[in-house]
């Protein structure tokens, strides 16, 4: 298997968009998407793709590979919030997914929660390879490549800095020169250290947390 001539990208929603990153074996690059169809379009050539959106929801409780992906986490763990409950994404206001949620789980979902649940949809309303797009969580991601680094919120300064100095030991060269609008920092980090993931899951060098199959899986 000659990985360095594959290509791999990672995906983060982005205000309602999505932003891509992709991998060519030397450099890393960007764009911007609209829908998770022009996602699908843009990374039709690639070998895996990293995706920083849950693509299983539970049917009742909370997934184990959240747990898990928390406790990997430790100080950090606030990054992880749960995936709803299935049932959750019939609700039609955010009071209803909570009274939903509580009877189910016990507990209501949080605001950030409610303001994704169309880009879940979005997800699983697509037709797209389970085998191909796989579950990341960027933080987990950032963490596995650089397990030595404290790293400060993605939202500072020296946040970002660190999260560049991890992924310039990765990428030979990151191309900053035409970045989409729109997006923030931390948008580009994350769905770089998704394609970073996805490329680790086609090499079978990477970290699960929860099951070995797709059913409840994050992988970084």
């Amino acid at each position: 298997m000659n990985s360095e001539a594959e290509k791999f990208a990672g995906v983060d929603g982005a205000k309602g968009a999505w932003v891509v990153a992709s991998f060519d074996g030397t450099t890393l690059t960007w764009r911007g998407c609209s829908s998770v169809a022009d996602v699908l379009e843009h990374t039709t050539d690639c070998a895996r793709v990293g995706v920083d959106m849950p693509l299983s929801l539970p049917a009742s409780g909370y997934r184990i590979s959240e747990l898990e992906a928390k406790k990997f986490l430790g100080p950090a763990r606030s990054s992880i919030f749960h995936t709803p409950v299935l049932d959750v994404l019939a609700a039609e206001s955010y009071p209803d997914a909570c009274a939903v949620s509580r009877r189910i789980t016990g507990k209501a979902i949080s605001k950030q929660t409610w303001h994704i649940l169309p880009s879940v949809e979005a997800w699983r309303s697509a037709s797209f390879d389970p085998d191909k797009y796989v579950e990341v969580h960027p933080e987990c991601s950032f963490r596995a490549m650089s397990p030595t680094t404290s790293f400060a919120s993605k939202k500072t300064g020296r946040g970002v800095g660190q999260r560049m100095a991890a992924l310039e030991r990765w990428s030979e060269h990151i191309d900053l020169a035409d970045l989409p609008l729109g997006p923030a920092v931390d948008d580009f980090l994350d769905a770089a250290a998704a394609a970073w993931s996805a490329r680790r899951f086609h090499l079978g060098e990477h970290r699960v947390f929860g099951t070995a199959d797709r059913s409840d899986r994050i992988v970084a």
